[in-house]
């Protein structure tokens, strides 16, 4: 169990913002525009990209969404084709990190590409998707 909270606490606390990696820009690159509903309108929701080695790591790129109209919508410029993973929280309190109780469950919601939930952390063979010559449109339930 304490694996678990480990893993859930590094993957979803400083990881997002922090990893605002340039991505080479050329002609052959998409975008990936993901959407959440969202409960509640307080706070943003917080949104990694992720490829294979940096899943629950550090992401690719890191983005917060604006929470309007009950959704917070995010795009991913510049994607190179392949196989990526999106993992995503709802920051309700504005402190940049996913929060726990005690016992490690989280408190706030959180969701990964594919809509995957499990007990503890998603895989990344459950989330990966790619991305080819076409954007790409995701819609994430937490």
């Amino acid at each position: 169990m304490k694996t678990i909270i480990v893993t859930l606490s590094l993957a979803f606390t400083s990881l997002f913002l922090n990893a605002q990696t340039e991505v080479e820009t050329t002609s052959e690159t998409q975008t990936i525009t993901v959407t959440v509903p969202v409960q509640s309108e307080e706070g943003n929701v917080v949104f990694g990209l992720y490829d294979e080695t940096s899943f629950m790591k550090q992401p690719l790129v890191g983005l917060e969404g604006e929470i309007k109209d009950g959704k917070a919508s995010v795009t991913f410029e510049d994607v190179k084709p392949g196989t990526y993973a999106i993992l995503l929280f709802h920051d309700k309190n504005g402190n940049k990190q996913m929060d726990f109780e005690a016992n490690g469950m989280p408190t706030e919601p959180y969701g990964a590409s594919n809509n995957v939930m499990s007990m503890g952390p998603p895989l990344w063979s459950d989330t990966k998707f790619k991305v080819t010559n076409e954007p790409v449109d995701l819609e994430v339930r937490m």
